[in-house]
């Protein structure tokens, strides 16, 4: 389930990000366990210390030509993040740049997020056109709240878990997510 929207069932998303002061930048994937989804993404932000942040995303999707840009049958999908976090609150906005057929994007699909972090959870609420969608036109898609939580093993080994309740107002629509991380 991203931004209100569900792609798969259980899956395997493994990562790997290089941080270096305020610049991050990092490959995320994702396999749905059923093999009906996988994505596979290239990001790079900077981070200011007074909170903003700029970055890009490449969406790719397995299965479609990994050099093809154009926009009939193009399988990467790229997007414009900024965002702002000034205490427990946070701001985002992202803006698909181009079309691509294969990643399914129009191109101008505008996703906003507000957020809201208390001691042991956060609610959110983010709306958006295009991939968000179903007819592509602007609405309220991801209204939720999530928790996380380290849960001690052993002495030496945490398991990070986490869970949300997202409701997509749009497609009506409600989801529980749970995640374990290694």
């Amino acid at each position: 389930v991203w931004r209100g929207t569900k792609f798969a069932g259980a899956s395997i998303q493994p990562g790997v990000t290089y941080s270096n002061g305020g610049f991050s930048a990092g490959a995320w994937g994702s396999a749905g366990f059923d093999g009906t989804f996988l994505e596979a993404d290239l990001f790079a932000n900077y981070t200011f210390g007074f909170g903003l942040m700029l970055g890009i995303t490449d969406y790719y999707f397995p299965g479609t030509d990994y050099f093809d840009y154009s926009k009939a049958t193009g399988a990467h999908g790229f997007e414009v993040n900024l965002g702002y976090s000034i205490k427990d609150f946070s701001l985002s906005a992202n803006y698909m740049l181009n079309e691509a057929g294969g990643a399914l994007t129009a191109g101008g699909d505008m996703y906003f997020e507000a957020g809201y972090a208390f001691k042991s959870f956060s609610i959110f609420a983010g709306a958006g056109s295009g991939w968000h969608t179903p007819d592509g036109k602007f609405g309220l898609v991801n209204v939720g709240i999530s928790s996380s939580k380290v849960v001690k093993i052993t002495e030496d080994f945490s398991l990070p878990v986490s869970a949300s309740m997202i409701l997509n107002p749009t497609t009506q629509q409600f989801y529980v997510v749970a995640a374990i991380s290694l």
